[in-house]
């Protein structure tokens, strides 16, 4: 029924068996951590993580270190700079932000200047800002799992501040909710999945993953339980799409080089945004007169 999508060997290949594993899971820890980071309007802290991420995995790469502890190792000492700057007062998230993310391109770009002049290895740059989910190894894989169940375990035990603080600061102080530790406990969970998804997708990209289908579910959902489980679908879907869509590629071209599994997990999300973008002008057209359904950063209608 699929032969026209589905290459020969696809399910084969041990490589691509670690691909789909870890883009499931990491998939669905950015899809969890995704919700909460678009209804906080913490979009901006995310993609300053994934350039934090990059100086923490081509750091690694220097120090001989596996890039998955430098991508989260970096993203922690980023979210703990922005916290410390100032990230948990409205008016100061821009400019904490925005120092953490000049002073992480800079490490950045002297990290990846140092690998690519002081490095007999070729496609470091190319491996830590873009990823190489086929390289993962099998020994990878429990690191991955352990990191992942760790971030749902935390998002459980704190949702509910969590998601009463995303949905009105005032009302979660008056519950007692303490709201400086709730925020930096996000940002490190936050960082961890930045991390986690710059191994699929790789650090400069990780953002489209952790935004993305949290994004379009927001759109056509009305209800966060809902919205949580159509994000982690979409994610999910949009990873092993473009690994299986990665594998055809080597197919398609005499070389046999293939095309980057980053470059269509990322087209495949801002397909499913443009499509849930039109549903919901499409559902709006049909009842003008409805009240509006909660959209991406609008917790209005979420129980």
């Amino acid at each position: 029924m699929f032969d026209w999508l589905i290459e020969p060997g696809l399910f084969a290949n041990h490589s691509v068996d670690n691909a789909l594993a870890v883009g499931a899971v990491v998939a669905v820890v950015s899809a969890v951590v995704g919700i909460f980071t678009v209804l906080r309007g913490q979009s901006f802290a995310g993609h300053a993580l994934t350039d934090v991420a990059t100086a923490g995995g081509a750091g690694a790469f220097l120090a001989g270190v596996a890039p998955l502890a430098g991508f989260i190792g970096g993203g922690v000492v980023g979210a703990a700079a922005m916290d410390v700057i100032g990230v948990q007062r409205v008016k100061g998230r821009d400019i904490a932000t925005g120092v953490v993310l000049g002073a992480a391109m800079g490490l950045a770009a002297l990290f990846l200047y140092l690998s690519a002049t002081h490095s007999s290895a070729t496609g470091t740059t190319q491996l830590i800002l873009f990823g190489s989910i086929f390289t993962v190894q099998s020994s990878t894989l429990p690191e991955v799992f352990v990191l992942s169940v760790a971030v749902l375990v935390v998002v459980a035990i704190i949702g509910r501040p969590l998601l009463l603080s995303s949905v009105s600061t005032e009302l979660a102080f008056a519950k007692g909710v303490r709201l400086r530790a709730v925020g930096f406990v996000f940002m490190v969970v936050l960082a961890v999945s930045v991390g986690l998804s710059a191994i699929v997708i790789g650090s400069i990209l990780s953002t489209a993953l952790l935004i993305g289908p949290p994004a379009s579910a927001l759109k056509v959902v009305g209800r966060f339980g809902v919205g949580v489980a159509v994000a982690m679908a979409l994610g999910v879907g949009a990873t092993v799409l473009g690994v299986v869509l990665a594998y055809d590629s080597f197919y398609w071209f005499p070389s046999h080089r293939g095309l980057p599994v980053s470059f269509f997990v990322v087209v495949v999300v801002v397909v499913e945004f443009g499509v849930a973008s039109v549903l919901q002008r499409w559902r709006h057209a049909r009842t003008p007169t409805k009240p509006r359904v909660a959209n991406a950063g609008d917790p209005i209608g979420w129980h």
